[in-house]
């Protein structure tokens, strides 16, 4: 099978990461940096079948997807390794094809930054459009997958961001929202 993630610049790369990647990058990395990229927004649109929802209660995960601004995590990755880390991203994050690989532009306190990231592809059928911040709440508060709840996943997305000093808003709202779907459901 042709891989998917092929970093085409010499040396080191730098890859950006908004969600589970953040908190749980399973690849080798010797340095770590808040970054922000434009042009992309962080946004829970991808349906998620196996990792934290099943075929017939899909949980969601985040997506990056057009407009707007994302702040995350960038990891260097060495150029020793980079190929290890590009052949388990494949695996983990494009299995069913729901992500393309983008150069980017990262900005960082240091200077700016050349690097990879994931963005959501509009034309998977796990491309979750159009779904309402309720519905969000619900999905977040009631689906499990292989990996976990899906309130955990935003509980760690939001931990991680936090620790790097960054506060989205936007999460910070969903999870008010879940969590009063939890006292609900109760």
């Amino acid at each position: 099978m042709k891989p998917k993630i092929v970093f085409d610049r010499p040396g080191d790369v730098w890859f950006f990461t908004y969600g589970s990647l953040m908190w749980d990058p399973g690849f080798a990395f010797v340095e770590t940096r808040s970054a922000l990229l434009r042009g992309y927004h962080r946004k829970f649109c991808v349906d998620s079948t196996v990792y934290r929802g099943t075929p017939e209660r899909p949980g969601l995960v985040l997506g990056l997807d057009r407009g707007g601004a994302c702040r995350g995590v960038a990891y260097r990755i060495a150029e020793r390794r980079r190929d290890a880390a590009a052949r388990y991203l494949d695996r983990r994050e494009l299995a069913e094809d729901i992500y393309l690989l983008r150069r980017v532009g990262l900005e960082t306190a240091e200077g700016r930054l050349e690097g990879y990231t994931l963005v959501v592809d509009r034309a998977t059928p796990y491309y979750a459009r159009g779904v309402s911040q309720a519905e969000q709440a619900r999905r977040i508060a009631t689906c499990r997958g292989e990996r976990g709840t899906n309130a955990t996943y935003l509980k760690e997305t939001i931990d991680r961001l936090e620790a790097f000093g960054i506060r989205d808003r936007g999460l910070l709202a969903l999870r008010r929202r879940v969590r009063l779907q939890g006292l609900r459901g109760r």
